[in-house]
């Protein structure tokens, strides 16, 4: 049976960003489904009933909430190369580091542009530098 990949985000989200990117690099097709946040569907409600927001990765029909544990499930599942984390455990917690400022310091301020999103994206999640 093939894998039904379907992300809930919307285009400006950085945190669905990193998700879109992750799915890229790991080459998994996915149904990509456009949120209106003013307007969220019922699709939304029913896979995030607790935050009831974006993104949500819906992996044969399971729902994962949250960027940096969707991540971290992309990384188990489609566990082939390239690795979206480092395999040193010093390198992961330093990585898990900055994913965590970034989430609680940068992002939740709005002071992070699209280009400095995607240049911390890489150094936090990537062992090399995505080809975009």
């Amino acid at each position: 049976m093939a894998d039904e990949v379907v992300l809930l985000d919307t285009w400006a989200s950085m945190f669905g960003m990193r998700i879109r990117i992750a799915l890229a690099e790991k080459g998994v097709k996915y149904e990509y489904k456009e949120e209106d946040l003013r307007n969220k569907s019922p699709l939304l409600l029913q896979m995030n009933p607790v935050h009831k927001k974006i993104p949500v990765l819906i992996h044969n029909g399971k729902p994962i909430c949250e960027s940096a544990i969707i991540l971290q499930y992309i990384d188990e599942i489609w566990n082939h190369n390239p690795q979206l984390m480092p395999s040193d455990p010093y390198e992961r917690a330093q990585a898990r580091f900055w994913i965590d400022y970034i989430d609680k310091k940068v992002c939740a301020f709005g002071l992070l542009s699209s280009h400095l999103f995607l240049f911390c994206f890489k150094f936090c999640f990537c062992q090399r530098f995505l080809i975009l």
